[in-house]
């Protein structure tokens, strides 16, 4: 995949972001960073450690009468969404708008564009970049095909 000059990439997975702009040209692409947040997510266990205890219904035997309610996930999905707000920001500045998520993730995104994201959006690439170094996005990036539309 090309990237255009000024294109804005966002990387992202439930506990790390990275937004990266384009400073070179397509053929030789020099990706710098405007933007990163990391977030500290504890599990579960730690979460609902403590939680209130579960209850029974005698209507519905075995079943418990409390949701089971998944917090770790709810706070990553929170901070994915104020990805995709730090995304909509910087979409004003950008030629383009490219997004590397895993595919859960990428699909909590997805329900957060807006107008400004959708309009722009070159590419959607479903893998877990954001660990990765600038040299190696770089060099993945150039080897992925379009998802969207180029």
């Amino acid at each position: 995949m090309k990237l255009p000059h000024d294109v804005i990439i966002l990387l992202a997975d439930g506990a790390r972001m990275l937004l990266l702009k384009n400073c070179g040209t397509q053929l030789e692409p020099d990706l710098r960073v405007i933007g990163h947040r990391q977030f500290e997510n504890p599990p579960n266990r730690d979460l609902l450690a403590d939680a209130p205890g579960v209850g029974f219904s005698r209507a519905y035997p075995g079943h418990d009468t409390m949701a089971r309610a998944d917090p770790h996930q709810a706070n990553e999905d929170a901070f994915l969404a104020a990805c995709a707000e730090a995304l909509a920001a910087a979409a004003e500045d950008s030629s383009g708008l490219v997004v590397a998520a895993p595919p859960r993730a990428l699909g909590v995104l997805r329900r957060q564009y807006d107008e400004r994201i959708r309009v722009r959006l070159i590419a959607e690439i479903d893998k877990d970049l954001v660990k990765h170094s600038l040299d190696d996005i770089t060099r993945l990036l150039g080897g992925y095909q379009a998802a969207v539309g180029e």
